[in-house]
């Protein structure tokens, strides 16, 4: 299973369904089987600033694919927020503008439901990425490549 980060949609932006109509296919399979979802700060995010329409109105039509944390992932994400370096996840300005913040709740939602993330981010030692606080909690993690390679999709 695959849990999606804002900026791997984002990724797909560039790919328009109808040049590239076998990764829409793929992907709105893929949600149908439960296989791909996300968190719903990821649809707040992509619904506040998103580039591309498309992407938009994918995330409309398959609305049911970003899903409400439960107690066992917001015990997570306070785990997370332990670690000191962790707190950059959420930045000041976005708490004093209410803006979500995504990152913590994707990782807390692929550690207990043992999935794997898919982000654009990289690793940074210390740092507050996705693919730092993944390597701490011990959750695998790849990019869009890497999820386009797995899944055998092909351009």
């Amino acid at each position: 299973m695959y849990i999606f980060d804002t900026n791997a949609f984002y990724v797909l932006g560039n790919y328009y369904p109808p040049r590239f109509p076998s990764i829409w296919e793929h992907l709105s399979l893929l949600v149908s089987e439960e296989k791909l979802w996300s968190v719903k700060e990821v649809r707040r995010e992509i619904e506040g600033n998103c580039p591309f329409e498309h992407i938009t109105d994918w995330v409309k039509a398959h609305s049911h694919l970003f899903r409400k944390p439960d107690s066992p992932e917001l015990k997570i994400v306070s785990q997370i927020f332990l670690e000191k370096n962790f707190m950059g996840l959420v930045r000041r300005s976005h708490i004093l503008k209410g803006l979500p913040v995504a990152d913590p709740f994707i990782v807390a939602a692929a550690k207990v439901y043992n999935c794997l993330v898919v982000t654009q981010e990289s690793f940074k030692k210390g740092g507050a990425r996705i693919p730092t606080v993944c390597e701490k909690f011990e959750v695998e993690y790849i990019n869009i490549e890497g999820f386009l390679e797995l899944e055998d999709i092909e351009l």
